[in-house]
């Protein structure tokens, strides 16, 4: 049976490569209390096990899946990564540097102490920062050394399966420590913090911890008894501002909506927004009426726009300063609600006091005439189509390969940002581009997550099936060494970045444990965080975090080489 699983394998390498795939993923949504592995490790496993049969795969296809992922990569993160580089988000951003500057210190410490190869250090330093995409330009790195083919190929074994054996202990750190440990050493009841900061941005208790399995948008119509006598004034401040009365029907016929408007019994009222505040009314019957099915008679039609925020007049300004009178008149006229605010593609939570920034797709739902022109007012309105131009995408990767050819030297050590961290870059710029006008779609959203999401599982499956030979060796050179510095390395900078947080920056608990599950770009963590915390609050540190990291640490994968190289013992 091993002889034909060995020859199976061996002749159709894409067997092997498509059932790593399967069996990664299959074991990646495995769940181990608040710890899921994923699929890209999930992934990594597989083809180690498999790959010790001896598989070969085409490296053309490994280097071709890796372009199309890390230049997925930035172009998805290049609007948020550009929009954080001012001093509101290097403020918190400040975090993603001591998670770079200590872990490069703690990698380079294990590198002279316990004598690592180059190959060793990359690989603890992507699994401990649990940043996948350092296993791509490390590897990548190695591929430009003046080593003989052979060593080349064993350092590149080594970087996977270190990459393999410090994620798993890195990310069970990381998850417990943000979750449970440093709450605890913050001295705080994180689910009394987030509620606090929740109410505090104007969010209401009975709203921050549920997840909606209903439209956040919709309409409802009530017939008038109790509150026969009130005015439309008095509907709409029991509403606060998050849903409007967008028609009045009296004896069959529509009457002008006007504030003064005194109601009379019998009257309809058709009611549009935010469900939290329509259910509040309905919960409300006593003081207005009793709520009928028929929503159709009113004729009224309702949209949703998303546009991007292309200007730096709305960077910081809060949501409910956009209802603010004075000037011009409010931004948002109370026919249009905010349905939603989206930040690198993590929602928010939609709360009187968020600020948005430049780069957010807000979500604005309203008339399809009072949309034409509020949406004039944040930027360009993003296009939704499914269609890709993959010349847009061909030519910046060729961009950014020819970019990651050219080298320099300082102290004597090569550098170079390789075709990986090349590729990154303009993949940076050309999303930059794509959120500035987002009328000119290029690369859909759907189509970059794609492009991301199987270029790096399958990138890693194939040096992962080329690595497997030699897994077993580099465990039994390292033994427990190897998950130990995982877990330090993933615990120290967090460590130095919740006390910078909270002492010298004074960041909010739950602000800061969500910034250092994004300084980590472990979504697990930041799961693990939101969980304890009961809602999304964790998130507004995160987005910006993340999106800082997870370009940084890809491009400390060619540095972490070059530095292991020169900082090994001779």
């Amino acid at each position: 049976m091993g002889s034909v699983l060995h020859t199976l394998l061996g002749s159709h390498p894409e067997i092997a490569l498509f059932l790593a795939l399967c069996i990664g993923h299959a074991i990646g949504q495995v769940r181990f209390g608040p710890v899921q592995l994923g699929g890209i490790c999930g992934t990594l496993i597989a083809a180690l096990v498999i790959g010790q049969v001896g598989v070969e795969v085409d490296a053309g296809v490994k280097n071709l899946f890796f372009m199309l992922f890390i230049f997925a990569l930035g172009y998805a993160g290049g609007p948020q990564f550009f929009a954080n580089l001012n001093a509101k988000g290097l403020r918190i951003g400040l975090l993603c540097g001591i998670e770079v500057v200590t872990v490069l210190v703690l990698v380079l410490l294990a590198t002279r102490l316990m004598h690592l190869d180059q190959g060793t250090a990359a690989g603890m330093m992507a699994g401990a920062a649990t940043e996948s995409a350092v296993v791509g330009t490390a590897s990548d790195a190695i591929s430009k050394l003046a080593l003989p083919a052979d060593e080349v190929k064993r350092l590149q074994a080594n970087v996977v399966t270190a990459y393999s054996i410090t994620y798993i202990f890195g990310l069970i750190a990381i998850v417990v420590a943000t979750s449970q440990v440093f709450p605890l050493l913050l001295r705080v009841d994180l689910r009394a913090e987030a509620a606090r900061l929740w109410k505090e941005m104007g969010g209401r208790e009975d709203d921050a911890g549920v997840q909606e399995a209903a439209p956040e948008m919709v309409g409802r119509v009530f017939e008038v008894t109790a509150g026969a006598g009130h005015s439309v004034a008095t509907v709409l401040a029991l509403l606060g501002g998050e849903a409007n009365v967008e028609g009045v029907r009296r004896g069959g016929a529509d009457v002008p909506v006007v504030p003064a408007l005194v109601l009379e019994a019998g009257d309809q009222l058709l009611v549009t927004g935010r469900r939290a505040a329509v259910v509040r009314l309905a919960q409300a019957g006593a003081e207005l009426g009793r709520e009928i099915a028929d929503t159709q008679s009113f004729g009224v039609v309702m949209e949703t726009l998303e546009v991007a925020i292309a200007t730096r007049a709305f960077d910081g300004r809060t949501l409910a300063s956009l209802r603010a009178t004075g000037g011009d008149g409010p931004v948002l006229p109370p026919g249009v609600q905010v349905a939603g605010v989206a930040r690198g593609g993590h929602p928010l939570p939609v709360l009187p006091d968020l600020a948005l920034r430049k780069g957010d797709t807000v979500s604005l739902y309203g008339r399809p005439d009072l949309l034409a022109v509020v949406g004039d007012r944040f930027g360009e309105p993003v296009l939704k189509s499914d269609r890709t131009h993959l010349g847009y995408a061909s030519f910046g990767i060729v961009l950014g390969v020819w970019v990651g050819l050219y080298s320099v030297r300082a102290a004597g050590v090569p550098f170079s940002l390789g075709t990986g961290g090349g590729a990154l870059l303009s993949g940076l710029v050309f999303g930059w581009y794509q959120a500035r006008h987002p009328g000119r779609l290029s690369l859909p959203p759907d189509a970059a997550g794609l492009l991301k999401d199987v270029g790096l599982a399958t990138f890693i499956a194939c040096v992962g099936l080329a690595s497997g030979p030699q897994a077993l060796t580099l465990i039994r050179q390292y033994g427990v060494a190897l998950p130990l510095m995982g877990v330090a390395i993933a615990l120290i900078p967090a460590l130095i970045s919740l006390f910078v947080g909270h002492k010298l920056l004074k960041f909010e608990a739950p602000v800061l444990l969500g910034a250092i599950a994004g300084q980590q770009c472990s979504t697990p963590a930041l799961s693990a965080v939101q969980n304890a915390a009961g809602n999304t609050t964790p998130l507004l540190g995160y987005t910006i975090t993340y999106a800082i990291s997870n370009v940084v640490l890809p491009l400390m994968g060619p540095l972490v080489v070059a530095l292991a190289g020169w900082a090994a013992p001779r």
